[in-house]
């Protein structure tokens, strides 16, 4: 009998809720809007009540936007924790849909669910080191290093980094689009910031729009402190910013062979690439998280 494995992709604006078996073909999937916390926790949990009352799930999966708490032993594991997202700080996620459904629940970032995704059915398939980055909302980074996600203090934030800003005429009084950090990478390369720098959403821009000098030398620099500190054999670069304007990929991946020169050996082909799920990514991290987290192989069905 195939496995039913729910998973849920909480996101900043939607949430898609899937079901799928181990080979990561999805049966179900529904929408629920990114509301207030109770509203769309709820929108989520009817989904899943539905499909639960037809056959209880073998596996879930949770992948959230972030900041998460990802320590077992602490209190206020599997909440979100220090979000910009009015309403969410401090929401229990996790916990709250392992009670209802009585499974444990594996719990990671909606980027690194994406990267073992990627890891199990799409690029990055046969690799253990990589990193899957998302340009949209945010600027989000899934990093895997020797087959598991980065832990320590938290997961991967490398969207917040600082890096060095290219000099700029008109550059006195932007300070960047970030709450947090100001001109982080997420607050200069994010679709938010590069709406503000511009004064249009970035889908109304041309390519060669200054703008977008910016947004590749941030992007750059961020990939280049990441191959230099975990070494991925390969970089994919999703998000709906990199999606709806892909030439912007080979443009990253010039400058970072830049950035490094001769002093590290690159992969000569297939480094830094679109992800090969595409879209389906996203929606099929949690499922990738929960076969992680047991061990399952796609042949086990």
């Amino acid at each position: 009998m195939m496995r039913r494995i729910a998973g849920v992709e909480l996101g900043g604006t939607k949430c898609i809720v899937v079901l799928a078996d181990a080979h990561g073909t999805i049966s179900r999937q529904e929408i629920v809007p990114t509301l207030a916390p109770a509203t769309t926790l709820c929108g989520i949990e009817a989904v899943l009540d539905a499909w639960a009352a037809e056959a209880p799930f073998d596996m879930l999966g949770v992948a959230s936007f972030g900041p998460l708490n990802l320590d077992p032993t602490s209190p206020e594991y599997g909440c979100i924790t220090s979000t910009a997202k009015p309403g969410w700080r401090d929401t229990s996620v996790a916990n709250r849909l392992s009670t209802r459904y009585g499974l444990a629940a594996a719990f990671d970032t909606d980027v690194n669910g994406a990267a073992f995704a990627e890891r199990r059915w799409g690029a990055a398939q046969g690799l253990d080191d990589l990193a899957y980055v998302t340009v949209g909302t945010g600027v989000g980074v899934g990093l895997i290093v020797n087959g598991m996600a980065t832990r320590g203090i938290g997961h991967c934030e490398a969207g917040h980094m600082r890096v060095a800003r290219l000099p700029v005429a008109d550059d006195a009084g932007w300070h960047g689009a970030c709450p947090y950090h100001g001109d982080c990478v997420e607050g200069l390369a994010s679709g938010p910031a590069i709406a503000a720098r511009a004064g249009v959403s970035g889908d109304a821009l041309d390519d060669d729009h200054p703008v977008w000098d910016e947004v590749v030398e941030a992007l750059a620099q961020m990939t280049q402190a990441i191959i230099a500190i975990a070494g991925p054999r390969r970089v994919l670069f999703g998000g709906g910013v990199i999606s709806s304007r892909p030439v912007l990929i080979k443009r990253i991946e010039a400058r970072v062979r830049s950035l490094i020169g001769d002093y590290l050996t690159l992969p000569q082909t297939d480094f830094i690439t679109p992800p090969g799920l595409g879209v389906k990514a996203g929606p099929l991290g949690p499922i990738a998280l929960a076969l992680a987290a047991t061990k399952v192989d796609c042949a086990a069905g």
